[in-house]
C-alpha cells in the first residue's frame, strides 16, 4: 500500500499545475454550491419568518376612491366603511370567513406620563387584531370583549413608546394611567412591532375611539382571516364575490379595483412560494452545474494522466502486473485528488456561510416607517454539504475509471507502441 501512495505523490509532484488546477476546480464547485445554498436559504429563512408571525389566510381591505360612473353617480366618489361592511361581511361570507376585525384612526395624539409625552396616533381595534396584524403582544394583556363592550378606556402601547414614557422614573407601566389629550387611559398591556416609527400607535377598543372622537359607525378599514380558500382561483374569486358585496353596499362598479382595495395575504403569499421555490431551484442549477465543471476537470486529469501512463500500463504489464493493480492505482488517484480538494472546498463554503450568518444573519430593510427581515440564517445542512462532496468523490472515482480500464486492457505490446 506504501509503494502505491509513493506513487500517486510522485504523479502528483511531475503535474504540479494540472493537479492544482483541477483541484480548484474540484473545490471552487463545491465551495460554489454552500455558499449558493447558504445565501438562498437566508432569503428562504428570512420569508418563512415574516410570513409565520401573522396569519397569511387573510385579506384586508381599505377604502378608495370610485374612477367609474355608476348608478347614475359620478366618478371620484370616497368610500367610506362603516360597520354594518363588517356585519355584512361576517352574514354573506360565514362559510369563508373565521375572524374579523376593524380598525379606526385618529392621527396626533399627545400621551403624557408625569413630565413625560409623546405624540402618536391611537388605533381602535378588535380584540383579534394581533391575528390580523404583523406584531405581536409582548407584556400584560390584549383588548378583550368586554373591553369593546363596555367601551372602556384601556390602551395597549407599543414598547418604544412605554419605554419614551416610563424608563426615565423606571415605573413599570402596566396598570398605570396615561393622559391621551386630556382622557385619562388605563395601561393593560404593550406590544411590539417591525415598525420604525410611523407606526407605534396606541391600541384601544375601536368602539371607544368611535365614540370619544366623534367617528360615529365609520372605519378606516377592516380584515378577517379565511378558511376553504386553497388555490389562487378560489382566492380570486372570493374577491370577487367581496367587491360585488360592497359595490352593492357603497353603490359603486364590482370592476372598478380603485373603489376598494384588497390586500390578499393568501395570494401574496403564494406569489412569494413561487418565487423562493425558483429561486430554489435556480440556486441548485446554477451550484449543481458549478459542481460538474469540477467533475469536468477531474474526468480531463485523469484521461490526460491515463493516456500519459499508457506506455507505462504496458511494461507493467509485460513484467507480470496484473490489471486490477493497475486499475486500483488510478482510481486510488482519482479519489484522493477529488476527496482532499472537495473537503478544501467543503470546509471553505461552510466557512463563509458561518460569516455571513455573523455578518449579515439578521439583516433587516428599514424604510423609516417599516422595518422587514430580508436575510436570516444563511447557512447549509452539514448533510447536503456532505452529500455534495461525496458524491463529487463518487464521479471522479467514475470519471478516473473508465478510461482506467480502457487503457489496462491494451496488449503490451500496443500500449509500448503509444505515443
Amino acid at each position: 500500500m506504501f509503494d502505491i501512495w509513493q506513487e500517486i505523490y510522485s504523479t502528483i509532484r511531475r503535474n504540479k499545475l494540472r493537479t492544482a488546477l483541477t483541484g480548484f476546480a474540484i473545490a471552487w464547485g463545491i465551495f460554489m454550491l454552500i455558499v449558493l445554498l447558504g445565501a438562498g436559504n437566508g432569503l428562504i429563512h428570512a420569508f418563512s419568518a415574516e410570513t409565520e408571525r401573522q396569519d397569511y389566510n387573510s385579506m384586508k381591505i381599505f377604502p378608495g376612491r370610485t374612477t367609474k360612473a355608476f348608478d347614475g353617480l359620478k366618478e371620484g366618489r370616497s368610500i367610506e366603511f362603516d360597520n354594518r361592511d363588517v356585519t355584512s361581511t361576517q352574514e354573506q361570507f360565514h362559510n369563508t370567513v373565521k375572524e374579523i376585525g376593524a380598525n379606526v384612526r385618529q392621527s396626533s395624539q399627545t400621551v403624557s406620563f408625569g413630565p413625560e409625552y409623546i405624540n402618536i396616533g391611537l388605533t381602535g381595534v378588535y380584540p383579534n387584531t394581533l391575528e390580523l396584524e404583523s406584531f405581536w403582544h409582548y407584556r400584560g394583556r390584549f383588548l378583550n370583549e368586554l373591553d369593546l363592550k363596555e367601551r372602556r378606556k384601556v390602551i395597549v402601547l407599543h414598547k418604544r413608546t412605554a419605554e419614551v414614557l416610563f424608563d426615565k422614573s423606571k415605573t413599570d407601566p402596566i396598570g398605570q394611567l396615561v393622559n391621551v389629550n386630556g382622557n385619562m387611559f388605563k395601561v393593560v398591556g404593550l406590544y411590539n412591532s417591525n415598525a420604525t416609527s410611523a407606526d407605534n400607535n396606541g391600541l384601544i377598543p375601536y368602539t371607544t375611539l368611535q365614540i370619544i372622537y366623534n367617528k360615529g359607525d365609520k372605519l378606516n378599514n377592516f380584515a378577517f382571516t379565511t378558511k376553504g380558500l386553497e388555490d389562487m382561483a378560489s382566492s380570486e374569486a372570493f374577491e370577487e364575490d367581496m367587491r360585488k358585496m360592497l359595490g352593492s353596499r357603497h353603490r359603486f362598479d364590482p370592476t372598478d379595483d380603485s373603489a376598494v382595495w384588497i390586500w390578499n395575504r393568501f395570494k401574496q403569499y403564494l406569489q412569494s412560494q413561487g418565487a423562493m421555490s425558483i429561486l430554489s431551484t435556480a440556486i441548485w442549477v446554477i451550484g449543481i452545474f458549478t459542481l460538474l465543471s469540477g467533475i469536468v476537470g477531474v474526468s480531463n486529469i485523469m484521461l490526460i494522466t491515463v493516456k500519459e501512463r499508457t506506455r507505462e500500463f504496458g511494461i507493467r504489464k509485460a513484467l507480470g502486473a496484473k490489471p486490477r493493480s493497475i486499475l486500483f492505482l488510478i482510481i486510488v488517484e482519482s479519489v484522493f485528488i477529488t476527496t482532499f480538494f472537495g473537503y478544501i472546498g467543503m470546509v471553505a463554503g461552510i466557512g463563509a456561510t458561518e460569516w455571513m450568518d455573523s455578518a449579515f444573519g439578521n439583516q433587516t430593510m428599514d424604510n423609516g416607517m417599516w422595518s422587514s427581515t430580508v436575510f436570516s440564517d444563511p447557512t447549509v445542512d452539514l448533510k447536503i454539504a456532505i452529500q455534495a462532496t461525496v458524491t463529487l468523490i463518487i464521479a471522479g472515482t467514475l470519471a478516473g475509471f473508465f478510461p482506467a480500464r480502457k487503457a489496462v486492457r491494451i496488449s503490451p505490446i500496443e500500449a509500448l507502441r503509444a505515443d
